[in-house]
């Protein structure tokens, strides 16, 4: 049997000097938690290796404050993205601008006016920090905004088709990362799913043969992640809409992206836009505010004033509301719009809109500050479930290593972690979605782990 007795109480362990400094630092409870548990694997260790080393105190307080340091640590760490993917959902998708951060800031730091009224000095409603701004920028009526975009279309759904039929096209039951599936929602709402057309063709005629399901609604659903090529057809949001309020239906856009501007102008597909749903007759649009928008995560709803209405007094309504960070740091990047200056203030446009030459000279001054790499034609990609398959061009610090994913592995270490990509065999890294304050950082983690 092996002998314990050299192992000390945990009593013994919180008269150490030691101990005291972890205390001030951790507190009593979280220190004792460690102890505890460094003394529980020590014994482990012993009973199955009977002539185990024995393992002195200062060595059992060195484990216990590694524990605690890694008990403390934060998950959610801001990273350097060099990937290209400009709306990286595992990264965050859409960082904030410098006025959106700091309308977060302030809503979170102060006491605010989420729902109060400064005029009567009574009760307000949160909505209204974000309505204007969406009815100006988009047209709509009026508009809501909950938590996401998956709650957004869930909100709707569950308030205007709970055991009532929604027509969809089968060339739209997306799913999209993490196994959600557009009819996991319509389930979980209560609707009853009327799938129509296959799998790459759908007709007008299609909708028009499932009223006989009587349907409340048709749901048109962003294809999000994937792109339809080849022999392929679905009917246009102004002939659903016509049918739909012909038969006096609802018609609803997942329009997912959020898009506020035109891609064309930046050599990209067109994105279908949020104002142009609207100006098809859809009653009621669903979009996220983390993805082209620019903003922070949200589900946004815009549309007619009747239905957002009966939406904001549905039970599910203020499960799914948005917090005062969100909506402050929303209506910050709203104001962007409003003032003409997408382009220039919100890092997704800034990111989508450099230039070939631009980003060219930023590799090159990387290239000369290491000393070494390439620099090479590449693509980036806008990600986050908008324009599947469009690329815009780009140029990348290709560097030739003897074990890349180990390298890339190295880089993942730094702090902050650096993110990069392997092509080819090489480790790149996309100038793009690399912001200007980063760049002396990302030389200094590329120096340290090449050297």
């Amino acid at each position: 049997m092996s002998d314990l007795s050299h192992l000390p109480s945990v009593d013994t362990l919180l008269q150490t000097e030691s101990a005291s400094a972890l205390i001030v630092r951790f507190g009593r409870e979280l220190t004792v938690d460690a102890i505890r548990k460094v003394l529980a694997q020590a014994r482990k260790k012993s009973l199955q290796n009977n002539r185990g080393k024995i393992i002195s105190s200062a060595e059992l307080m060195n484990q216990s404050a590694i524990l605690l340091v890694n008990w403390a640590k934060p998950t959610l760490n801001p990273v350097i993205n060099a990937t290209g993917v400009i709306l990286h959902t595992n990264l965050g998708r859409a960082p904030l601008s410098q006025a959106a951060q700091s309308a977060l800031l302030a809503a979170a730091g102060e006491y605010s006016t989420l729902e109060y009224d400064i005029v009567t000095g009574l009760r307000g409603s949160r909505s209204i920090h974000t309505k204007d701004l969406l009815k100006r920028l988009t047209g709509a009526e009026d508009s809501l905004v909950v938590n996401n975009n998956a709650s957004a279309l869930l909100l709707v759904l569950s308030t205007f088709a709970k055991r009532r039929g929604v027509t969809i096209s089968r060339t739209q039951l997306v799913e999209i990362g993490g196994g959600f599936r557009i009819p996991d929602v319509l389930t979980q709402s209560g609707a009853k799913l009327i799938e129509v057309g296959a799998t790459n063709r759908v007709a007008l005629a299609d909708y028009t043969a499932a009223l006989a399901y009587n349907p409340v609604a048709f749901l048109h659903a962003h294809h999000s992640n994937f792109k339809m090529i080849g022999f392929t057809s679905e009917p246009s949001l102004d002939e659903l809409s016509m049918l739909a309020h012909k038969h006096n239906l609802l018609m609803i856009d997942d329009q997912g992206s959020g898009a506020l501007l035109d891609t064309g102008r930046f050599g990209l597909g067109h994105e279908p836009t949020v104002q142009e749903s609207l100006a098809a007759g859809c009653d009621l649009v669903c979009f996220s505010g983390d993805k082209l928008l620019g903003g922070p995560q949200a589900g946004i709803i815009v549309g007619k004033a009747a239905l957002i209405k009966k939406m904001e007094n549905h039970p599910l309504s203020r499960a799914l509301r948005a917090d005062k960070l969100c909506l402050a740091s929303l209506s910050a990047t709203l104001q962007h719009y409003l003032m003409g200056e997408a382009e220039e203030q919100i890092p997704v446009w800034k990111m989508i809109s450099r230039t070939k030459r631009g980003l060219k000279a930023k590799v090159k001054a990387w290239q000369s500050a290491l000393g070494q790499g390439a620099v090479i034609p590449g693509t980036s990609t806008v990600g986050g479930g908008s324009l599947p398959g469009e690329t815009l061009p780009t140029s990348l610090l290709a560097l030739e290593v003897h074990h890349p994913n180990d390298f890339l592995e190295k880089l993942r270490q730094c702090d902050p972690p650096l993110i990069a990509r392997v092509e080819n065999d090489r480790v790149v890294l996309d100038p793009r979605t690399v912001q200007e304050k980063q760049d002396s950082i990302l030389l200094s983690h590329l120096r340290q782990v090449l050297h």
